[in-house]
């Protein structure tokens, strides 16, 4: 009897955790998340400072940050450029 109920238990168990990895994320969604975790700084976060960054990195974070948006505006600026330009 044990074992029927105990069989029964283990098929439910692998039917629900298979639901669930059904709905998660693919692996794009992953990789964007990645990518995104590693332009905010998150690739400084230590164990002794989770959830925050290292206050060693703290600096090199910034100066990231600093790059992504000077990167970001001269990217606008160009498309704007761009479209002022076939306007004329």
């Amino acid at each position: 009897m044990k074992k029927i109920a105990f069989a029964a238990l283990s098929v439910v168990v692998l039917a629900a955790s298979s639901n669930v990895f059904a709905e998660g994320k693919t692996r794009a969604q992953v990789y964007q998340e990645l990518i995104e975790a590693q332009q905010n700084g998150l690739d400084y976060v230590t164990d002794a400072s989770y959830p925050d960054v290292s206050p060693v990195f703290a600096h090199q974070v910034e100066q990231h940050k600093l790059a992504l948006a000077a990167e970001a505006a001269a990217s606008r600026m160009a498309s704007e450029s761009a479209s002022t330009d076939s306007m004329n």
